[in-house]
């Protein structure tokens, strides 16, 4: 099998691309110290990002704000989001989500 140089070089760029802000930041923060508030905010980040995700899922729909009377994933979310603040068991939470929006799909 022969590699055309051309797509051998895409391949090594894209590669790069992707390696590099992934790479450069880790070396580079693994040698300062950060200070305690920086550490506090960084580590709102990963549930900030989670919530953003969500909430577009949840929220728009057809790049159109959904409303809750049409809207079977946000309803179902609901009792999702009950059993995780209760129970704290992501299976729990999961098994939920997916028997409500089932339950929902099939009423609706």
């Amino acid at each position: 099998m022969e590699i055309r140089l051309d797509i051998f070089f895409i391949i090594l760029g894209a590669a790069l691309v992707t390696f590099i802000p992934r790479v450069l930041p880790l070396m580079l923060l693994s040698r300062i110290s950060i200070p305690d508030w920086g550490m506090r905010w960084l580590s709102f980040v990963p549930i900030a990002v989670m919530a953003a995700l969500v909430a577009q899922e949840l929220f728009v729909t057809d790049g159109k704000f959904a409303g809750l009377s049409t809207n079977v994933e946000l309803i179902a979310a609901l009792p999702s989001f009950w059993v995780a603040v209760k129970t704290r068991s992501l299976l729990g939470t999961v098994v939920t989500g997916i028997l409500a929006l089932m339950l929902l799909r099939l009423l609706f």
